[in-house]
């Protein structure tokens, strides 16, 4: 049976930008840090979690260095498009940011899992 979460509204994240959201699975209690994305009503999240290292593409809690349509790894500068998670620039150049499936509804943006 899906499970439907409210992770934000979406004027909460700005127009061409991104923002941090936490998500506990109620399974096992483990916390996943999800990076929203917009572009006018368009809605995307990936996992907080650049695919060269592991580590966390904020470089500070909530706050992405984005430029033209990309997020900058600030670790190793790992360039990825908001709009499809492709790295295009760095050293995990054909790599893709781990997509995680949301919908907006109303004003706000919903994560449905199968727990």
């Amino acid at each position: 049976m899906a499970v439907t979460k409210t992770l934000c509204r979406i004027n909460d994240i700005p127009d061409g930008g991104a923002i941090e959201v936490g998500v506990v699975s109620e399974r096992d209690s483990i916390r996943d840090s999800l990076m929203l994305t917009r572009s006018g009503v368009a809605v995307r999240a990936y996992r907080n979690i650049c695919p060269h290292a592991g580590r966390p593409l904020d470089w500070s809690p909530g706050q992405f260095l984005i430029e033209d349509g990309f997020v900058i790894c600030t670790a190793h500068g790992a360039m990825f498009r908001l709009e499809s998670g492709e790295c295009v620039s760095g050293p995990c150049r054909g790599a893709h940011l781990a997509s995680v499936a949301v919908e907006s509804r109303g004003d706000e943006v919903v994560l449905e899992s199968g727990e």
